[in-house]
């Protein structure tokens, strides 16, 4: 006959079994789904992932068309586009990033590709913001100089250049909107965009006035004059002021119930085709 086991021992197997017993439940990415039917064993299944973001539409062709000169949009339905330029400082591009992310907020970005280095560590954010209609991308130049200086063949390359880097690191065209920059642009210069597809030329209503280093208190200032329905109101991913004010830019929006969009949605047209729809 078999010795009994002494009072540690004992103790020290139910201890054992119930650490296994615990380990089990807390096995990752298994959770209690009722018990088997039959035995009347605990079923564990895999956690269900997260579904995929959407995928993002073919690149399409250019579409020609004539040119609009566009400053301002409905002031129906509150809404407001705000849109963020160039991006020559990576810790701005970063905070404008995360600003979209974190609170789902509508922005319509203008970079230009010169400025690579900060932008294209972020495209595995931008990529379903953009996929999933949060976030547009539009032309702004391949290196931001004044396209009056430049010749039909310059223009052309800048827009052309741009794109091509916007699709490379993006995965999208940024047809049928361009900024010039600066705001600075002519019939001609827009005649050549619009050969290239580029039917919208994009200005704005309001600023920030963010292009050189700004006070918070001047900043907020502008924000409070301009951001009103169908605005389209410029920013600039250029220096750090902004990054401390982005939850009192959207107290503002949210007091005066607006509702920011991109460019397309509130003029109504598609990346997918990169025209009107």
């Amino acid at each position: 006959m078999p010795a009994p086991l002494d009072r540690r021992r004992l103790l020290g197997l139910l201890a054992m079994g119930t650490a296994s017993v615990l380990a089990g439940c807390a096995s990752p990415g298994r959770r209690r789904a009722g018990t088997d039917a039959e035995t009347g064993a605990d079923v564990a299944v895999p956690s269900t992932p997260a579904a995929p973001p959407p995928p993002l539409p073919p690149v399409p062709p250019p579409h020609p068309a004539p040119n609009q000169v566009i400053t301002h949009g409905p002031t129906t339905g509150r809404r407001i586009a705000l849109t963020v330029d160039d991006g020559t400082d990576a810790e701005v591009v970063a905070g404008y990033v995360s600003f979209a992310q974190r609170t789902g907020i509508h922005l319509t970005f203008s970079p230009n590709g010169i400025y690579n280095r900060e932008w294209a560590p972020h495209a595995g954010v931008l990529q379903p913001l953009i996929a999933a209609g949060q976030v547009q991308v539009i032309n702004h130049t391949f290196t931001h100089r004044d396209l009056r200086s430049l010749t039909t063949a310059g223009v052309r390359d800048e827009l052309a250049r741009n794109d091509d880097w916007v699709i490379k690191t993006l995965g999208i065209t940024t047809r049928p909107y361009y900024r010039p920059p600066f705001g600075r642009h002519t019939p001609t210069i827009d005649a050549i965009a619009a050969e290239l597809g580029y039917t919208r030329t994009v200005l704005w209503a309001g600023s920030f006035s963010d292009s050189e280093v700004v006070t918070p208190q001047f900043l907020l200032a502008e924000a409070e004059k301009y951001l009103q329905p169908g605005v389209i109101n410029l920013g600039h991913a250029n220096h750090p002021t902004v990054l401390g004010l982005f939850d009192q830019l959207m107290d503002l929006i949210h007091s005066r119930d607006l509702h920011p969009v991109t460019l397309d949605e509130m003029f109504d047209t598609s990346r997918a085709s990169g025209t009107a729809r």
